[in-house]
């Protein structure tokens, strides 16, 4: 499912038109955005909790030359799927 299939989905389930189940995703995953940047994490029971890790700076190998590479430390984002939803899809 793509963003505008998901739009699609929400206009449906929620009966509002196209041009509000866009804007209303839209403000969601800017929420969920916005949030993530604070170093904040977003939980919604039943379906998952998103957040941020910091990964440390590693070396690596490109695969191509086999050259040891430095990668740098960065902010991941990650989800752990809630109950619901994982019983939901099994």
């Amino acid at each position: 499912m793509n963003k505008s299939e998901l739009i699609n989905q929400i206009e449906e389930s929620a009966d509002i038109n196209k041009k509000e189940a866009g804007a209303a995703l839209d403000a969601i995953m800017a929420a969920i955005t916005d949030t993530l940047k604070k170093d904040d994490k977003v939980t919604l029971i039943g379906f998952g909790t998103f957040s941020v890790s910091k990964r440390a700076a590693r070396d690596g190998r490109n695969p191509q030359t086999g050259k040891t590479i430095k990668i740098p430390a960065k902010n991941v984002v990650k989800f752990k799927v809630g109950k619901k939803l994982d019983e939901a899809v099994q």
